[in-house]
């Protein structure tokens, strides 16, 4: 996944909800009543750990049981002071106080709350990326230092891979063609970040290292689900015996299960997308341009889906008037410039929302070049009395000022190979008229024509057309 490139559009929960989903996480409520307990008394390693004869009393705290209790409560109070719940006060006398960011707990507003979510899924990430303890303990040499070479273990490369694998989660859950319930496979989620592009079947190496990859997300995803970032269906146990290849291989629907599913939850989308914005991606939400101009809403809506486009606009729109809005969005409509056809796309779709109150607006642009298509189409689709027929050239032009949007915002779609068709087929003396049709982007659309059509014939019609329209440019 590029950083150069924007991802799409999310819709965020409101921080209030995300907030509250923050607070009832295992590990942040766990942590937070470890702060609360931690007094006068409370002793803490060198490493700011709770000493070993203090475990007990926090295990018993936090309704602990079974042979994990401690620690699941050891996590806990490191989560307390990675998250600034707790401070060390004196480090050689183990000594502890509490944070100044606890009481942002219960006093702070929602987006206080989440950013001290945000520093215990830090700690949590991190901590999915280190090896198993039983492995640690048996990398030590005898001076007591861990010997990394023999756990096969690189922790930039770990992170970078747990980063990876995040980063297409996140897209896999946002995009408009995602899955419906946002539940995605774990052989697919990891595949997504092992098979090459553009690799048909994948060799029984790369199978293999697809099975590895499920088995470590398996196990990082069980430490990350405590932190609220994911619902998650572990690898059936019964698999763990003999995971190789065929795990990663294609698998009947009704098994796929037993391989892993994992969600990203909408507490774990924000954090996800915080993390992004962080690293330097483009992440937008839903409502990010709310508050922007015309200009800005056409401009940023050029390259969502259609589905988070309708959203945002609604957003715009629910904030102005309606008139005002509509003349607003028409005057940034215009322009000849490339990303004009796609800007006006997005209006007319944008207008499509608004009330009977904008008319007036409309009709004051029935004579204006580049918007009076439009405007014609608006009106009539609402049944509006007295508005005037479009001249043989309005008409060519908007057909041209569409398909140079469509062709924008979709590239060559089967959608726009059926408009191409249709039109070819309801017009034959189409491309004679077509070329000489004075807008910027008549040569791109024909040659789109071209490429597009299936019949041969026309497709060579629409070439010539797109040549003189070239000549006659002067390009």
């Amino acid at each position: 996944m590029s950083d150069s490139s924007p991802l799409p559009p999310v819709r965020l929960h409101p921080e209030a909800e995300l907030a509250r989903a923050a607070l009832s996480t295992p590990l942040l409520s766990r942590a937070a009543r470890l702060a609360r307990w931690a007094g006068p008394g409370t002793r803490v390693d060198a490493g700011g750990g709770l000493v070993e004869e203090q475990l007990p009393a926090a295990v018993e705290l936090l309704g602990l049981t079974g042979d994990e209790a401690a620690a699941y409560a050891g996590e806990a109070w490191r989560i307390a002071v990675d998250a600034g719940l707790v401070e060390i006060v004196d480090e050689e006398a183990g000594t502890v106080r509490a944070g100044e960011d606890l009481k942002l707990l219960t006093g702070g507003s929602p987006r206080d709350v989440l950013t001290v979510w945000l520093a215990a899924l830090e700690t949590v990430i991190a901590d999915a990326t280190v090896p198993d303890l039983d492995d640690l303990v048996a990398a030590l040499d005898e001076g007591g230092e861990v010997d990394f070479s023999s756990l096969d273990w690189d922790p930039e490369a770990e992170a970078e891979f747990l980063d990876g694998v995040l980063g297409n989660l996140y897209l896999l859950t946002v995009r408009e063609d995602g899955p419906g319930d946002g539940t995605v496979p774990l052989p697919a989620l990891a595949a997504s970040v092992i098979v090459p592009d553009g690799m048909g079947e994948p060799t029984n190496d790369v199978l293999e290292q697809v099975s590895d990859a499920m088995m470590r997300l398996d196990g990082q995803f069980r430490a990350l689900e405590p932190v609220g970032l994911v619902d998650y269906r572990p690898v059936d146990e019964a698999l763990m015996a003999d995971t190789d290849e065929e795990a990663a291989a294609t698998v009947d629907d009704t098994d796929v299960a037993r391989y892993g599913m994992v969600r990203l939850t909408p507490l774990g989308v924000y954090g996800l997308r915080a993390r992004l914005l962080e690293a330097g991606f483009e992440a937008p939400a839903v409502g990010d341009l709310a508050d922007k101009g015309a200009d800005v809403l056409l401009d940023g809506t050029a390259r969502f889906g259609p589905f988070a486009a309708r959203a945002e606009t609604e957003q715009w729109l629910a904030r102005r008037e309606p008139l005002a809005a509509a003349r607003e969005l028409l005057a940034a409509a215009r322009g000849a410039d490339a990303g004009a056809p796609l800007r006006r796309l997005r209006c007319q779709q944008a207008l499509s929302l608004v009330g009977a109150e904008a008319e007036p607006a409309l009709r004051e642009v029935l004579d204006d070049p580049e918007l009076g298509g439009l405007a014609r189409v608006w009106l009539s689709e609402r049944g509006a009395a007295g508005v005037p027929a479009p001249s043989e050239d309005m008409v060519f032009w908007l057909t041209v000022d569409t398909l140079a949007a469509q062709l924008a915002a979709e590239g060559n779609s089967e959608e726009l190979q059926a408009l191409v068709e249709g039109l070819a087929a309801q017009h034959s003396g189409f491309f004679t008229a077509a070329w000489r049709v004075e807008h910027p982007a008549t040569a791109e659309v024909l040659d789109a024509m071209g490429r597009l059509h299936p019949d041969k014939k026309v497709a060579k019609q629409a070439r010539k057309a797109a040549f003189k329209a070239r000549s006659q440019q002067g390009s």
